[in-house]
């Protein structure tokens, strides 16, 4: 393979270094196992314009459980990882005063990670959600990467937090596998599948559990090295953070142009002039977060008022409109299952 047609699995070395490392312990050669993987497909092809790095992803993980014959690769990838800090965000968690200011700053520099990365922060009565979606252009969740990444991240937290972190429950956005023995081994809980986010689940209490590593100092430095390390990232691009503060708000609050520029430090007029200078528009973005989650929903079988309302339609004769638009017509599932007047 010629060293110019490399393409990262990750933005992250410290998850790419995590990773090649987990493949060699479980007996499975690095290079061997992604040249399998990418092998017949010209690696230049998906390096178009306006495509992200972390989206050369997927077909490594969707080939991962022919390659290795294991259905559970991605869990037992998890399980061999070793949780120790090697990059910015990981020390920020040891630095962190709590538990909950180590998931505050995760969130904050989730990009440095992956520029896929949709994370957030959830506070709800007893509970504390961190959902950790990782998405992609028209490919739903990774069931492998996801579960794999699960059982990372509750290690990262036990570690971080110095002592066990149990877990209320877990969410994946992918359908259930037939046998579940491994996620309750190495989760400690039998996860819910089809379910809107990926999301880790914690005792709300214990976000306040001190961190024993705990360094204000050292956390006000790294904060400051994260912060310079957000702002020069190719894919912190102006595209790629509208797409991701729509897909975080989609559904859950009004999407507007100014309630996104607000958001991102600018106003309605700089920000619809910036999407024009790189031929697109507030609009365009929009409309393509929506139809991918709408497409995604739908193939996960969900109800149809549930996907409109998950979309940022408050009715579905609007949501049918942007689907004929998108797709040229009614699609025929969706005349199968409610009739050629979508009621």
């Amino acid at each position: 393979m010629p060293d110019n047609a490399f393409v990262a699995l990750t933005h992250s070395s410290t998850l790419r270094r995590l990773l090649y490392e987990a493949l060699a312990a479980l007996g499975l050669d690095p290079t061997d196992t992604y040249r399998q993987a990418y092998a017949g497909v010209a690696l230049a092809a998906p390096l178009l314009e306006a495509r992200e790095e972390h989206d050369n992803a997927p077909r490594f993980w969707q080939a991962l459980e022919g390659i290795t014959g294991d259905a559970d690769i991605g869990l037992h990838l998890g399980e061999v990882m070793q949780p120790r800090p090697m990059d910015v965000v990981g020390y920020l968690l040891l630095a962190a005063r709590d538990v909950r200011q180590g998931l505050q700053a995760f969130v904050r520099f989730q990009h440095i990670l992956s520029g896929g990365f949709a994370a957030r922060l959830e506070e709800q009565g007893e509970e504390a959600r961190l959902v950790i979606d990782l998405n992609y252009r028209e490919v739903g969740s990774l069931r492998q990467q996801m579960e794999c990444l699960a059982v990372l991240l509750s290690k990262m937290l036990a570690s971080a937090a110095g002592g066990e972190l149990p877990l209320l429950g877990v969410e994946f956005r992918h359908l259930a596998p037939r046998r579940l023995v491994e996620h309750r081994r190495l989760l400690g809980v039998e996860p819910r599948f089809a379910q809107p986010h990926d999301v880790l689940i914690l005792p709300r209490v214990l976000l306040s559990r001190p961190s024993r590593s705990a360094s204000p100092r050292l956390f006000e430095v790294l904060s400051e090295e994260a912060e310079r390390q957000l702002a020069e990232l190719v894919e912190n691009q102006l595209l790629a953070r509208v797409r991701y503060w729509l897909e975080l708000n989609l559904g859950r609050a009004t999407c507007s142009l100014q309630a996104c520029a607000q958001a991102l430090g600018s106003n309605r007029s700089a920000l619809q002039r910036a999407l024009s200078e790189q031929g697109s528009s507030f609009r365009a973005l929009h409309d393509e977060v929506r139809r991918l989650r709408a497409l995604r929903l739908l193939d996960q079988g969900q109800d149809m008022r549930d996907v409109a309302r998950a979309c940022g339609f408050a009715e579905l004769s609007p949501f049918y409109r942007a689907f004929r638009r998108w797709q040229g017509g009614t699609p025929r599932g969706l005349v199968a299952r409610h009739g050629a007047t979508g009621e």
